[in-house]
């Protein structure tokens, strides 16, 4: 006789930030989950597989965190974020002809966010699933096989085991085996950049200032970390297209530290390389739905897009927040057409409206000629010098009306 499925309320597809945030978020909200995700994770910076990635948690996003308990976890590894400061060194020399800071004091008595490093959050988000007693984590796992009913969802795993769940929530990736047995299809648009992820430590201090510098290719964006080793440390995005990205990926250490700190602009002295290059390809993706029977997508089974603005994690953690809201609110009903049509409508159209955006933002970004680097700069500063403007582009960035 076939084993009777195991029953839970969430079955969460991924185990990346995302999908552990998710898992911690409904398990400490009262739901039983489990959360599968082939790869176990990597808690370690000096292990192969390591994300070198940083992720900036806007201010927004930090009461899922501490619904959830995370937060208490990650606040002393955090570093603030005060200020975003944009430069455009698009001139003939690489070097800032245009400053700009937004503060987060004029809009709010806390900074915009808190940045951490990914293989960190791992760790920690991994140690706060074994505190909570209806989250079942399973690392090693991946889903194989989803069919969807009226009362529920079948998910088959890779060691064998089917598991029914009253909603299957897909955090598995970009290239989501959720959202592809679910029937959802998705728009890419494939920019030909990628982006360098590493850190670094400088002599000059950050003063919790994130700053992106725009010159052609992409920005370089160096994000505020805790010191390290006693040294002022940041973390470093730097887009460019993707043949220049692969390039200085392989240069040699001392050779790559020399085209890192003339595209810095000496903005925080001499960068020195602390950790391994990472490269991640570079896009923009949304599906053409959120929903499908059962299944709610969040994060990047949902959309991505270019890190820019510390747009994307905090898009998936709205999303993650207002699903939640919707099982809080009726959960005698999670999983059901009306839940899943709320969360399509309040989600699909505010992640569109930021793609389009960030999008627009990338592109101006990557612009080589020098004419279109002049009109990006007048643009920048422009907007800069108008206030009401100014405060209405923090609050949007941060997802604040």
């Amino acid at each position: 006789m076939a084993e009777q499925p195991v029953q839970t309320d969430i079955l969460i597809s991924g185990g990346g930030v995302a999908g552990l945030t998710a898992a911690a978020a409904f398990g400490a909200a009262g739901f039983t989950t489990i959360c599968v995700d082939p790869t176990p994770p990597v808690t370690a910076e000096d292990e192969a597989g390591a994300d070198m990635r940083t992720t900036a948690f806007l201010h927004p996003s930090r009461g899922v965190l501490e619904a959830s308990g995370l937060w208490q976890r990650l606040a002393p590894y955090a570093a603030p974020l005060q200020i975003m400061r944009i430069i455009d060194a698009g001139g003939a020399k690489s070097e800032a002809r245009l400053t700009r800071d937004f503060n987060a004091a004029d809009i709010s008595d806390e900074p915009f966010g808190w940045n951490l490093q990914n293989w960190l959050l791992r760790r920690e988000m991994v140690a706060r699933l074994a505190e909570l007693p209806l989250v079942d984590f399973r690392p090693g796992v991946a889903t194989t096989g989803l069919m969807t009913r009226d009362a529920g969802a079948e998910v088959t795993l890779s060691d064998g085991t089917r598991v029914h769940a009253r909603l299957v929530v897909a955090a598995d990736g970009r290239n989501s085996f959720i959202r592809e047995a679910a029937g959802i299809s998705v728009k890419t648009t494939r920019y030909g950049q990628k982006a360098l992820a590493f850190a670094v430590t400088h002599p000059l201090p950050h003063n919790n200032v994130s700053t992106e510098i725009h010159r052609s290719g992409g920005p370089f964006t160096l994000v505020p970390l805790p010191d390290r080793d006693g040294k002022h440390s940041s973390a470093i995005v730097w887009m460019e297209r993707g043949a220049e990205a692969e390039r200085l990926a392989a240069l040699p250490v001392a050779e790559f530290e020399a085209a890192m700190n003339e595209r810095s602009t000496g903005v925080l002295g001499p960068l020195s390389l602390v950790t391994p290059r990472s490269v991640w390809p570079m896009m923009t993706q949304i599906a053409e739905r959120f929903t499908a029977q059962r299944v709610a997508l969040i994060a990047e089974a949902a959309h991505v897009i270019p890190p820019i603005g510390a747009q994307g994690l905090n898009m998936s953690l709205a999303d993650l927040t207002c699903l939640l809201r919707l099982c809080d609110k009726d959960p005698a009903h999670i999983g059901e057409p009306a839940m899943l049509a709320a969360y399509n409508r309040r989600r699909w159209p505010e992640v569109k409206a930021r793609e389009i955006g960030i999008d627009m933002l990338n592109r101006a970004s990557m612009v080589g000629l020098r004419p279109l680097r002049d009109l990006r700069a007048a643009a920048l500063g422009t907007l800069y010098s108008l206030a009401p403007v100014r405060k209405t582009l923090m609050k949007a960035g941060l997802g604040v009306r």
